[in-house]
């Protein structure tokens, strides 16, 4: 195995507004409407250590089955009750959203 192959990719990420608006709704909900700003804060926490953790091995993982024809397949990654959805393009991991994980996934993305 090569030097660079034992240490791994590393992915720059990048997140869409799509997935900082889902993530911005979810903590408001959390925060006002659950009256638990804790949770809502450490639902943010968990989910950027997620993030950056897959992000040196964002294709390791199996690809989302997506029912949509896409020209980037999905990958998703769990997070408390949540799903975060990200793609990759050559040396980028996109994140793209984060959905309630007991939501009909496939008409959100």
């Amino acid at each position: 195995m090569s030097e660079n192959a034992s240490r791994g990719k590393h992915y720059t990420l990048r997140y869409l507004d799509l997935f900082l608006e889902d993530l911005s709704r979810i903590v408001d909900y959390i925060s006002h409407e659950l009256e638990n700003p804790m949770a809502a804060d450490n639902l943010v926490n968990a989910v950027e250590d997620a993030i950056q953790k897959r992000s040196s091995c964002a294709e390791a993982f199996e690809q989302y089955p997506s029912k949509r024809d896409r020209q980037y397949p999905y990958y998703r990654i769990y997070v408390k009750n949540y799903t975060v959805f990200y793609v990759v393009i050559g040396n980028v991991m996109e994140v793209r959203r984060i959905l309630y994980s007991r939501r009909d996934l496939n008409e959100h993305i």
